[in-house]
């Protein structure tokens, strides 16, 4: 099986590649675990510019793909009000440059300094659930970690970008970028069930790890991809909610109509 699969796919990194280290944005476990089958370590690690930028790792011989792994030696890390992860250490930033204010915002008198992240401490790992500023909030009062949502969408290869809407509204829905050639593919095997039905029906499979209340209940699809040069994606691929949310506000209100 090695021969047949595994090696095929690391010759076309090189073939001497033995470790990858991954920050940013989440990698979907299903990924992570199927390069760790073939014989690749992928370690993802957390950090911030203001942090120097590293804050935490996971380590070839001590790697748990659920977790940003642990904090490295001489940072500390707790869990604030909202679960935010505060993080302290000489790693942490004087300030922002010529601004008192902005750096009293997010640096606590005591070193701690807000992350703007939502996290859980699990046996000393560190589990990153979403941004604070990000977090979807329905009409019923639910809460949801759209960045989650997303990646575990996107694990799907039907399915290249999402994001998750529902902010006071009264269930979660997702507007989503289809990979044209699956979707030529799986059109046809459809057998009837209207389009609307069956990616539902998929993206409900991506998302059976989360509590039914996060399950999107509308979807509207598009195969025309969002570009950092359409203003839709930053320059490290990440969607922007606001710019998206803008562009595709009467598709929005359609799905919630």
């Amino acid at each position: 099986m090695k021969l047949l699969v595994a090696d095929p796919i690391l010759g076309r990194l090189g073939g001497r590649l033995r470790v990858g280290v991954s920050g940013g944005a989440p990698i979907a476990e299903p990924i992570i675990r199927l390069f760790l089958s073939l014989g690749l370590d992928i370690l993802q690690g957390y950090g911030m510019t203001e942090t120097s930028p590293v804050i935490s790792t996971n380590s070839p011989d001590d790697n748990d793909p659920r977790t940003v792994g642990r904090p490295l030696e001489g940072v500390e890390v707790t869990i604030g009000n909202n679960d935010e992860l505060l993080v302290r250490g000489a790693n942490v930033m004087v300030g922002y440059w010529r601004n008192e204010q902005e750096t009293q915002r997010v640096i606590e008198p005591d070193g701690w300094l807000h992350t703007g992240d939502k996290a859980r401490i699990e046996a000393g790992r560190i589990i990153i659930t979403g941004r604070i500023k990000d977090i979807i909030v329905t009409s019923t009062g639910e809460k949801i970690a759209p960045v989650d949502l997303e990646t575990a969408i996107t694990s799907d290869p039907l399915f290249e970008q999402a994001m998750v809407v529902g902010e006071n509204r009264p269930f979660v829905a997702v507007i989503v970028v289809l990979n044209a050639v699956e979707w030529a593919r799986e059109k046809a095997q459809r057998r009837g069930q209207s389009e609307h039905a069956f990616l539902l029906q998929r993206i409900a499979e991506t998302a059976k790890g989360f509590p039914a209340y996060a399950v999107p209940r509308a979807v509207w699809w598009t195969t025309e991809p969002w570009t950092i040069e359409g203003g839709l994606l930053t320059p490290t691929l990440k969607i922007k909610r606001q710019a998206l949310q803008a562009r595709f506000a009467a598709e929005i209100e359609q799905l919630f109509a």
